[in-house]
């Protein structure tokens, strides 16, 4: 089963609550690559951006699922054009703040502008909830909001991400209500 099809089934199960019908819908069309396409040094980014959210620890991190290329045809194949561009200046906002470049900041700079980021995004999103009748600010979603979807998204749904990090279980048993739980112990996956 290839990733399209992957992706199919869990917008299905989940009722597309992530990013919503029309990528699902604009994965179906081809999209033009000239237009959309990722470079080696976004990717790269990405990989980045990814790894400062998902670092390698005694689990493998963002990176070992090479998460960025995967994002970059996500992103490619599967956002509208208006969610491309949104991403994209999520992406140069990024740069903007470090500077000029994400890439030249050390780690702890990069977790910090990324810490920062996202209780933006936290407090826009919180905006938008009690504006839900349009009459305050809040329309739209964080550009950093759609940056972490796609970073987690990318890493859980890898191999890597459920058979290392997550307890991997190729065929679910039958329900067992009364399961011993040790604390600290991981989430279980399918793929």
């Amino acid at each position: 089963m290839d990733r399209r099809e992957l992706l199919k089934m869990i917008a299905s199960a989940t009722g597309v609550a992530m990013v919503g019908m029309p990528a699902f819908v604009l994965g179906q069309a081809p999209v033009p690559q000239a237009a959309a396409g990722f470079t080696a040094d976004e990717v790269a980014l990405l990989d980045e951006i990814a790894e400062t959210i998902i670092p390698r620890t005694d689990t493998p991190g963002a990176k070992d699922a090479e998460v960025g290329s995967f994002m970059a045809r996500f992103v490619t194949d599967c956002y509208t054009p208006e969610d491309q561009a949104a991403f994209r200046a999520g992406l140069a906002d990024l740069d903007q703040r470090a500077s000029g470049s994400f890439m030249a900041l050390p780690p702890a700079a990069r977790l910090k502008m990324l810490t920062t980021l996202d209780r933006e995004a936290g407090e826009q999103a919180r905006r938008a909830w009690v504006a839900a009748d349009g009459s305050g600010s809040g329309s739209g979603m964080h550009s950093f909001t759609m940056i972490k979807q796609l970073v987690l998204f990318s890493f859980f749904t890898s191999e890597v991400g459920a058979t290392e990090v997550l307890r991997y279980d190729p065929v679910p048993g039958g329900y067992d209500g009364d399961l011993p739980y040790e604390p600290g112990t991981p989430a279980w996956a399918t793929r």
